[in-house]
């Protein structure tokens, strides 16, 4: 089998239910921006072997969520709701509660923020800015698609609190790697 297949060449795509729409559908651009988020991840994970003291739970964190988002993307593109609903894993309450335990967690050793900060300092931390903004925009395409068809509300929940968490993660990122934070005087 070859990795191309000539069947995009018009502009058009799959869904997991055979059915083809355009590649600007609101189904692949929901997709698109996880795909991006789950690379974006991914360099941030290499940028953080660069730290002075890697955090191997940080590394197993971004893994669990690269997981999550193409759990995610495979939701999104199955709207004919072909794979069973009992072998289809899912994002629901359970990964969101996740999310939050690793908030708290990583907030506990972060001094409160009086302002906003301006984005940057190590570049394990640039890159998990980055993800963090492609994560929005990611969540802004799956209410796109809310618009179209149902979608579970924990996909939802889950994106935004993920996208608190990379802020966090940033910041602490920052902090372990001595990096001070700028505050924006607006």
């Amino acid at each position: 089998m070859h990795i191309y297949t000539r069947t995009g060449d018009t502009g058009m795509t799959s869904l997991l239910d055979g059915s083809r729409v355009p590649k600007d559908d609101p189904h692949v651009e929901a997709c698109g921006a996880l795909d991006e988020l789950g690379s974006w991840l991914g360099l941030s994970r290499v940028a953080l072997c660069e730290l002075p003291e890697p955090s191997p739970s940080w590394q197993m964190q971004l893994l669990q969520i690269q997981g999550d988002l193409l759990t995610i993307g495979a939701a999104l593109a199955d709207p004919a709701g072909t794979i069973p609903a009992s072998t289809a894993r899912r994002v629901g309450p359970a990964e969101v509660a996740r999310l939050e335990a690793w908030i708290d967690e990583l907030e506990i050793n972060l001094p409160p923020l009086h302002s906003f900060i301006l984005l940057g300092g190590h570049e394990a931390a640039a890159r998990l800015h980055v993800a963090r903004s492609v994560c929005r925009r990611a969540e802004r395409r799956v209410i796109s698609l809310r618009c179209t068809r149902p979608v579970d509300t924990w996909i939802i929940s889950y994106l935004n609190r993920l996208s608190d968490y990379l802020f966090v993660l940033a910041r602490s990122v920052n902090r372990l790697a001595g990096m001070s934070e700028t505050e924006w005087k607006g």
